[in-house]
């Protein structure tokens, strides 16, 4: 694909008008019960999500994201009665691997937003009190680099930071919901299948599934597999240039284990990802694959750009998941922790999903530009009947099935 081709994409084309009232703002009472937008072949059909398992092919593999949501907004209260926010954005010591940093029981120093910052002190440690396992904690928080808000965090005891966090901060809803996070938000914004903490947002698509939809998947011999991509706060960040290929995409970090990757490599049927956060996963594992095969042994980091560069004979999804295998048997790795920047965007060309599972996204986001790739160019019509037919949107809407055109 030539960069002229991507330069022409032109981040007007992707807008749509979103009206408030819109917007889902509080989750449904039952999770299955949302609507249902089914796209194939160029025709919609209007269901319920808790019919998903009947369009599903039997055989099919289904891959979800098992991130789970920490309540990454803590809040401190200065000696004079200010508050400080301070929103864990992504960890720097003593590693960048979210899923040690999470169990750490020293210290951690995290990349930050911080709410009022102004009112935060050159030298001034900010300290609170949690209750962990029946015992007070102190937690202190230092500002360490005011221009790159960079805050290292120390407490007593010996407690992880993860209990630390879900003892004391408050759940990080999106930004466009524009309320404070209920009692109900601690169970709902979190899927069913939630497992690794390290997200400061939900993969939405996944709010839907019931252990009664994931039963009845089963019973239709649908495959399941899981990986991990920690959502990060980027995936709220705006597009903010026509041009979208200067658009600077988020980069997110994906734990992917070896038996995932041995079926990966083995599966030849339908494969289906559950949300945006999944298919990006995905797609950045057959470009890992990719360079492995191409490269030799290199880091797993895909840059934004890295598939519309020319490649010469690509292999398939198989050959790029057995050359993943392949290198973690030889290195001895039960999985492997990687970075994605990876930016999916009309004229990409699918390599691994066939199928998506994902809600209503905001006018002119990444996710919008993804599904347009992912439809060819089918999402005016998606879009246009949704808010025809009054489906919810954003975080807590209803959600579509969506295969590849």
């Amino acid at each position: 694909m030539s960069s002229n081709t991507l330069d022409q994409l032109k981040l007007s084309d992707y807008e749509y008008t979103l009206p408030e009232e819109k917007i889902a703002k509080f989750p449904l009472e039952k999770r299955d019960a949302s609507k249902l937008l089914h796209y194939k072949d160029g025709l919609i059909n209007h269901l319920a999500f808790s019919q998903l398992p009947d369009l599903i092919p039997s055989g099919s593999l289904m891959v979800f994201n098992n991130t789970k949501v920490i309540p990454a907004r803590l809040i401190f209260q200065r000696e004079t009665g200010a508050k400080v926010e301070i929103f864990l954005l992504k960890p720097l010591l003593p590693t960048t691997v979210i899923n040690e940093v999470m169990i750490n029981t020293e210290s951690v120093t995290w990349e930050t937003m911080i709410g009022n910052q102004k009112k935060w002190k050159d030298g001034e440690i900010l300290s609170g009190e949690v209750i962990y396992q029946g015992t007070r904690i102190q937690l202190k928080a230092h500002l360490e680099d005011r221009t790159n808000r960079i805050v290292k965090f120390t407490w007593t005891g010996n407690a992880p930071f993860v209990s630390i966090v879900e003892a004391s901060g408050e759940v990080p809803l999106p930004p466009y919901l524009n309320r404070k996070a209920t009692e109900e938000d601690k169970p709902r914004y979190q899927t069913v299948y939630s497992k690794k903490e390290g997200a400061v947002a939900a993969p939405t698509a996944g709010l839907h599934f019931t252990e009664e939809v994931l039963a009845k998947l089963a019973d239709k011999n649908v495959k399941e597999e899981f990986l991990t991509l920690h959502v990060g706060a980027g995936t709220f960040q705006p597009i903010k240039a026509e041009k979208i290929t200067e658009h600077a995409m988020h980069s997110e970090q994906v734990v992917v284990t070896k038996s995932t990757i041995a079926t990966l490599s083995n599966h030849s049927e339908k494969l289906i990802a559950v949300g945006t956060t999944s298919m990006r996963s995905l797609e950045s594992l057959y470009w890992y694959g990719v360079k492995l095969i191409q490269e030799g042994h290199v880091p797993f980091l895909i840059p934004k750009l890295y598939p519309y560069q020319s490649h010469n004979m690509l292999p398939s999804r198989q050959e790029s998941f057995a050359a993943i295998l392949k290198m973690m048997e030889s290195e001895h790795l039960e999985e492997i922790t990687g970075s994605t920047e990876i930016f999916i965007m009309p004229s990409y060309d699918f390599k691994v999903c066939d199928g998506l599972v994902t809600n209503f996204h905001q006018p002119g986001s990444t996710l919008i530009l993804l599904v347009a790739a992912f439809t060819n160019g089918g999402w005016k019509e998606i879009y246009d009947q949704a808010l025809k037919m009054e489906y919810r949107f954003l975080s807590y809407g209803d959600s579509s099935l969506l295969w590849r055109s």
